[in-house]
């Protein structure tokens, strides 16, 4: 229940955001998974739940991981754009269309900014679904 390793595009903001929705997928998904997967007491005897709460564990600190990865790749690649065209309009500051590409670049870092707020609202929501029904099964490491 990984999530899919597909390529960000950080030119097209919507293809940005698409490709993020379909990475959050499994914490979307995180209430079915445990509901299906974490037995309830009277049928633990059946499941290994220590089992599966870790590798559930494990899956979504994968996930989170790679869109953290992605997301700030992006913010990276827009930033030196952004940075591109600001020496561009220093030199030819009548240029409007340099002007207008930079507002629009300018635009698009500060929503993919907002996207790392996005996914600490995720993560977090994520991470307490998973330790009220884990908890009792499964500890994950404490982060440093």
């Amino acid at each position: 229940m990984a999530a899919p390793d597909r390529a960000l595009n950080c030119e097209d903001f919507a293809m940005f955001q698409e490709v993020l929705k379909v990475m959050r997928t499994i914490d979307d998904r995180i209430v079915h998974a445990l509901n299906t997967t974490v037995p309830t007491v009277s049928f633990s005897g059946k499941v290994d739940a220590t089992q599966t709460c870790k590798e559930l564990y494990e899956s979504l600190m994968e996930a989170h991981l790679s869109r953290d990865k992605a997301i700030k790749a992006c913010i990276t690649e827009t930033s030196t754009v952004v940075g591109q065209l600001r020496e561009e309009r220093a030199k030819d500051s009548d240029n409007l269309s340099i002007i207008k590409q930079l507002r629009k670049e300018q635009t698009k870092l500060k929503l993919m900014q907002s996207e790392l707020n996005v996914e600490e609202v995720v993560n977090d929501r994520s991470l307490k679904v998973f330790n009220e029904r884990c908890r009792i099964h499964y500890t994950p490491p404490k982060i440093k």
